[in-house]
């Protein structure tokens, strides 16, 4: 069953880290490297966002992790503590923004998933939340192998949903994430975009879009 309203949109897509989950590396770290200028420099030149990405991309966490300590053997142990104690990276959910998860779908709005995220870590996230159940359909960038803002994943994504509203078209999903160029990406499709900076201005841009959710 799907809502009816007004509104053009059909179904609501939520991001993950950043909107649903609290995760950083800082987590960990502050616990590795007490001083903040050499923790900061090893997480934005050795373990930095561009290699991790790559796993979300489909890369290994043993070729990953194997390629970044031949490049650092110095740097063995905090290298290997990335996806060895992962976990500690993930804070939690982020109440405010699982509050409108659940309320959509109390709603009757189907809500889907679009995470970039590695294929390996992920089942920790999906396992441990029952909110995770609300989605009628989440893609995975280490599963499919490409990543956000590139076109294909937006087009997987659609194809996926569409089996559950068939007759989907862009223009009736809105896509909500907290990285700017994710939603270029996906507006460049033709599908309506929210840039996420906090949970009560998603919500007006929500209710602008004529999707049901309280202020």
């Amino acid at each position: 069953m799907t809502f009816s309203a007004p509104s053009p949109i059909r179904a609501v897509v939520f991001d993950f880290g950043g909107v649903l989950f609290d995760w950083s590396p800082h987590y960990l770290y502050e616990q590795l490297i007490a001083d903040e200028q050499e923790r900061n420099h090893f997480l934005t030149h050795i373990c930095s966002p561009e290699w991790n990405v790559q796993q979300d991309g489909g890369r290994t966490l043993a070729e990953a992790t194997a390629h970044l300590v031949g490049q650092h053997p110095e740097h063995d142990a905090l290298i290997r503590a990335f996806y060895d104690r992962w976990t500690e990276m993930l804070r939690g959910p982020l109440p405010e923004g699982v509050a409108l998860l659940r309320e959509l779908h109390a709603q009757q709005v189907p809500v889907f998933g679009l995470t970039n995220w590695s294929s390996e870590t992920y089942p920790h996230a999906r396992d441990h939340h029952d909110f995770m159940q609300l989605f009628r359909d989440i893609v995975v960038s280490g599963e499919e192998r490409c990543i956000k803002p590139e076109p294909r994943i937006y087009q997987i994504a659609l194809e996926r949903y569409a089996r559950h509203l068939p007759g989907l078209k862009p223009e009736e999903l809105v896509f909500i994430d907290d990285v700017q160029k994710n939603i270029d990406g996906c507006r460049a499709l033709g599908w309506q975009g929210i840039h996420h900076v906090d949970v009560t201005g998603t919500r007006a841009a929500l209710r602008a879009l004529g999707v049901p959710c309280q202020q």
